[in-house]
């Protein structure tokens, strides 16, 4: 079985001290290919470095998140057209809206948001997308940029039934993590895998975030890691109704082609 993780935030402090070790227990839980998220200027530099020293296995997202859109300005727009000039950067993100927490104002968030995806529409790449507690702006905002920007995943949806619709109608892939092991919060998740296409669906740990609920036996940490894939794919296809390799080999296929990775 190969899985590709297609949002881990492996430039985060937690991963420091023991970083091949992290990508020794992904290989051994069937982890190939993983990408890891730029959600900064510093942390796209940061993921590019990751990606160019393990070619093949790592590549890299460039974007703003919607947490820092207050830093976006015409400095950073550069820089993030100069980090999308590598190939090892294959797409812009992680970008979005996130009305929850409102660490930036929301019109800093859209004025980034909009930037970038006039970078992607410039650049041809495809878009990894954020969006919390914000999806009619969302919505409008990329409604403004259909037919100019290409392939556009959802990373880490836990939204409503209609919000996955919208999405699915504008042909969106969906990124599924281990929120959907979340028994508090997720559990409306396993009704609604069953509607996302083979073609559409994507898997993703977001770690250090988000670590599945359901591991047995429970970790003595809460930092979740690319290992734990393999368990947000059973936990998936049991859903869905397939058997697990099923599950794994269409999301990796489908992973592989929207970011065009070299497998």
């Amino acid at each position: 079985m190969q899985l590709v993780d297609i949002g881990a935030n492996l430039t985060h402090e937690s991963f420091r001290h023991d970083f091949d070790a992290v990508l020794g227990r992904a290989r051994q839980h069937g982890v190939e290919q993983l990408v890891v998220t730029g959600a900064s200027v510093q942390g796209s530099r940061e993921a590019l470095d990751l990606a160019l020293g393990h070619p093949g296995v790592l590549f890299a997202t460039a974007g703003m998140h919607p947490h820092h859109a207050a830093d976006f300005d015409a400095d950073v727009e550069t820089v993030l057209r100069e980090l999308h000039a590598r190939p090892e950067v294959v797409a812009v993100g992680e970008t979005g809206l996130d009305f929850f927490r409102d660490f930036s104002p929301r019109s800093a968030q859209l004025f980034a948001f909009e930037r970038q995806l006039e970078l992607a529409a410039d650049c041809g790449k495809p878009l990894f997308l954020h969006q919390r507690d914000a999806h009619a702006d969302f919505i409008a905002a990329m409604d403004k940029f259909r037919g100019r920007v290409g392939k556009a995943v959802v990373h880490c949806f836990t939204g409503a039934k209609d919000e996955l619709f919208d999405y699915l109608d504008r042909d969106f892939y969906i990124g599924i993590t281990g929120w959907i092991c979340d028994e508090r919060r997720g559990t409306h998740l396993r009704e609604l895998v069953k509607s996302i296409p083979s073609d559409r669906l994507m898997l993703e740990t977001d770690a250090p975030y988000l670590l599945p609920r359901t591991v047995k036996p429970a970790p003595s940490h809460r930092r979740n890691e690319p290992m734990y894939l393999a368990h947000i794919c059973a936990e998936v296809a049991r859903d869905r109704d397939e058997d697990v390799a099923v599950t794994a080999a269409n999301a990796t296929r489908t992973a592989r082609g929207f970011f065009g990775l070299i497998c």
